[in-house]
């Protein structure tokens, strides 16, 4: 019974037209996940490939194990990440993305390697507004 109601949101989600700009529309926190810091740099690494969460966590340097945690439930929970435990002793756990995962990760590695291929006249920018405005510290 759950199983069929599950299905009929489904069917009537399907139908919705998703706003992201609107205030309560559900997108909202899937795109805070894709593009928080955290949630764009585990996307990027698992496009690289399949990893446990160590060295996950040495790939996306800076992470807390705690953020990087909570990171890849909300990445699972949107369909994004797909996590297999290994019956093994000790346990073994890989994460990867699942094909609609691979696909966001595309998209966002795109601006990400824009970003890293602009970085230069970002700084310029950067220094230009930093001492029109006499702080350096910035």
């Amino acid at each position: 019974m759950a199983e069929t109601a599950a299905s009929d949101n489904v069917a009537r989600d399907e139908d919705l037209a998703f706003d992201v700009f609107a205030r309560y529309c559900p997108s909202r926190g899937t795109l805070e996940h894709v593009t928080g810091r955290w949630g764009g740099l585990t996307l990027g690494a698992l496009y690289e490939g399949s990893l446990r969460f160590n060295e996950l966590r040495r790939r996306v340097d800076g992470v807390s194990e705690k953020m990087l945690s909570q990171t890849l439930h909300a990445l699972e929970r949107d369909g994004l990440v797909h996590r297999e435990a290994q019956p093994t002793n000790p346990p073994r756990v890989d994460y990867e993305l699942t094909p609609l995962g691979r696909e966001v990760a595309e998209r966002l590695l795109c601006l990400i390697r824009l970003l890293e291929d602009r970085m230069p006249r970002i700084l310029a920018a950067r220094e230009r507004y930093d001492s029109a405005r006499g702080d350096a510290s910035a």
